[in-house]
Order: C-alpha cells, then sequence, then structure tokens
C-alpha cells in the first residue's frame, strides 16, 4: 500500500523522487504504448500510409481536447498539493472537486463544438480528398470518448499529487492494456479500419476514467471529491485557470504547429508528407513522456514543500529532476541521430515513407537534446504557482 503525502516533506529527497517517478516514468513510457498504438495498426492497414495521413489530420483536434484537461488538472493538481503542504486538505478538496465539475463541462462543450464543426476545421488541417474519410471516421467515434479523456488525464494528476504514484500509473496502464489488445480485435478481426482504432482508444479511455473515479471518491485518498463542493466557484477555478493557462497555450501551439506544417506539407509533398509528420509527431511523443514521468513524480515533491517552507528540498529537488531529463534526451537524441530509420520503421515500411522521414527526423529534432532542461524548468514552474515564467520555456 503507498504511503501518504506525510513523507514528501520528510524522506530524503533522492528516494522520494526515485520512488514517485519510478511508476509515473513506467505510466508514461505505458502512455506512448497508448497513444502510438493505433498508429502502429493503423500503419499496418491496406493503403496504411494514407489512412496514418488521415488520422494525423486530426491530431490537432485531439492535441486540443488533451490540452484542455492539462488547463484544469496541471492547474487544479500543483494548487492542491500547496495547500496539503499548508495542512489544508478541506481547501485541496475544494479544488479538486470544482476541477471536476469543470472537466466534465469542457468535456460537453468540446464534444458538441467538434461534432459540428470538424469538416470544415479538418480540411483547414490538411486533409485530402484521399484521406479526409479516415479523418472523419476516426473522429466521429473519438469525440463520444471526450469525458472520458478529461477525467482520466485531468483528474489522474489529483492521485499523482497525493503521493500516490502507482495507482496514477495503474491509471495509464489498464487504459493501455485495453487498448493495445482491442486494437487488432477491431480494426483487423472486426474489419473496422480506423473506426475500429478509435473504439478501441475510447473503451480504453472510459475504463482509465472509472479508475480514476473510484479511487478519488473512495476511501484510500486522503482528498475527496465531495458533492457539497461540486458547484464551480470563480475564487477557486480562476487561480486553477491561471496556473492550468500556460500547459494549455504550450499544448494547444502545438496544435497551431501541426495545422500550420500540414497545410504545407499537403500543398507541397501530398499525403506522404503528411503521413511523415505523423510518424514524427508519434516519436515526439517518445522522447517527451517519459521525461513528463521524471517531473510527475518531483511535482508532489516540489509542490508539497514549497508549500511547506522548505525550500533546500525545493531545489534538491529541481536538481534531480534537470539532471535526470537532460540525461534522457540526450541518450534518445543520439539514438534519433544514428538509427532514424529505425523508429520510422515502428511505424510503417513503405519505402518512400521510410527515406523520406529518417531525412526529415535528423532537422525537426536537430535540438531534441534540449527538451530535459526545458520541460525540468517547466515543472518546477507549474509546481510552485510561478506560471508567468513558463512561456520562456515554450517549445513553441
Amino acid at each position: 500500500m503507498e504511503n501518504s503525502n506525510t513523507n514528501l516533506g520528510s524522506e530524503s529527497v533522492g528516494k522520494l523522487l526515485f520512488k514517485l517517478a519510478t511508476p509515473a516514468i513506467i505510466a508514461q513510457i505505458v502512455n506512448v504504448l497508448y497513444n502510438i498504438v493505433d498508429r502502429i495498426f493503423i500503419g499496418r492497414m491496406e493503403n496504411g500510409e494514407v489512412a496514418m495521413a488521415g488520422v494525423g489530420v486530426a491530431f490537432p483536434i485531439i492535441i486540443i481536447i488533451t490540452a484542455c484537461s492539462y488547463l484544469i488538472g496541471m492547474g487544479g493538481g500543483p494548487l492542491a498539493a500547496i495547500k496539503m503542504g499548508e495542512q489544508n486538505n478541506d481547501e485541496a478538496e475544494k479544488i479538486m472537486s470544482n476541477s471536476f465539475s469543470v472537466l466534465v463541462i469542457l468535456a460537453i462543450l468540446l464534444t458538441i463544438g467538434f461534432k459540428i464543426g470538424k469538416e470544415p476545421l479538418l480540411w483547414m488541417f490538411g486533409a485530402s480528398e484521399s484521406t479526409i474519410g479516415y479523418s472523419m471516421d476516426y473522429l466521429n467515434i473519438y469525440l463520444i470518448g471526450t469525458v472520458f479523456v478529461q477525467i482520466s488525464m485531468g483528474m489522474n494528476t489529483f492521485i499523482n499529487t497525493q503521493g500516490f504514484a502507482t495507482t496514477g500509473m495503474m491509471t495509464v496502464a489498464i487504459g493501455a492494456l485495453i487498448n493495445i489488445i482491442l486494437d487488432p480485435i477491431f480494426i483487423f478481426g472486426f474489419n473496422m479500419g480506423v473506426k475500429g482504432a478509435a473504439l478501441a482508444t475510447i473503451i480504453a479511455q472510459g475504463v482509465s476514467a472509472i479508475w480514476v473515479l473510484m479511487f478519488l471518491f473512495g476511501k484510500k485518498s486522503i482528498l475527496k471529491i465531495k458533492k457539497k463542493y461540486m458547484i464551480p466557484k470563480a475564487s477557486i477555478i480562476l487561480p486553477v485557470l491561471g496556473l492550468g493557462i500556460s500547459p494549455f497555450i504550450m499544448q494547444s501551439t502545438e496544435s497551431l504547429v501541426l495545422i500550420a506544417l500540414n497545410s504545407k506539407l499537403q500543398m507541397y509533398g501530398g499525403d506522404l508528407a503528411v503521413g511523415s509528420m505523423a510518424i514524427m509527431s508519434s516519436i515526439m511523443q517518445i522522447l517527451m513522456l517519459p521525461n513528463m514521468g521524471v517531473t510527475q513524480g518531483a511535482q508532489p515533491i516540489i509542490s508539497y514543500n514549497y508549500g511547506s517552507g522548505q525550500l533546500d528540498r525545493v531545489k534538491k529537488t529541481f536538481k534531480l529532476c534537470l539532471l535526470s531529463c537532460f540525461t534522457y534526451s540526450t541518450i534518445l537524441w543520439l539514438l534519433l541521430m544514428i538509427f532514424p530509420a529505425f523508429f520510422v520503421s515502428i511505424f510503417n515500411k513503405n519505402p518512400q515513407l521510410l527515406s523520406m522521414t529518417s531525412w526529415s527526423i535528423k532537422i525537426y529534432f536537430a535540438g531534441a537534446f534540449m527538451f530535459g532542461i526545458q520541460i525540468a524548468c517547466q515543472q518546477t514552474f507549474f509546481s510552485t504557482w510561478k506560471s508567468n515564467n513558463i512561456f520562456g520555456f515554450s517549445s513553441t
């Protein structure tokens, strides 16, 4: 059984970071599979490169949906941890319960908005006559599960922020396992193609969302979602939005970058170039997410000790986090520069796509060894409620 948050202020920083970061790293590695397994199977369909390009065109919408979960989860989680460090669990529960309500409201608005406007958006994002059908098929089903994305991703932050890293890891692992099992069954067994990939994803996200809610409404959680605190209040939500706006903007600008790239790639390189971009976006997740695991492990330690005034422990945690992230980014950067074709072949073995993407990787990821420094600094600012400083470290 996991320990409560009381150790966050007293246990050795190195030991504590290892304890919290290890399951978070495992969760993020699993999350890589969760996010790219659809694309791996889609790439092995008949006309897989075109289908992958179609799903790639839909990425900006998926990124925006994810960004909204960051807006609330990464805004509310650190604030709740700071309140816990101040020994004010009641206020932390208000933050968490308000955040839950707002996530559900956002999910409803996103589902309705994208259901109505998805087709013109997809054409604007770089869809072609060949790919629009795949994009529409994927999104028509994926959007049904928007509420599951908001809850499983947005509320899982409140599990990790209490120090229950293993439980947070299980949120991702359960969903990933279900997705990996269902993908080939739906895509190939039931011959559903990209519709099957989307259906497998939302079922997996639904199960993860149920897992999160069972924990946060249950007895083991230090903080509980309480009905009496569910009505959103401006005094609670505005600080959450103030802190969460930075990760939201950074994630959303990634969507804008993809929109700009896809539209120009479609114009000058066609579906093959858009498919190449989809593969590089997936590889980017491989590069980023394990670092996110380390910083997720560091976040509750930094926030709790910042709230309790133990700034020496905050500094020690930041230094360890920075070193770990930089080391990982540098190693993976070297592997990408030396063996680009290996990473591309995971998704598709089309000779033209393999050649184009292998060449592009060396340019696209030229400065990727610096990602570790960027992520460690960003997360430290999040964790200490210094949102105004984050924009200087934005990847875009």
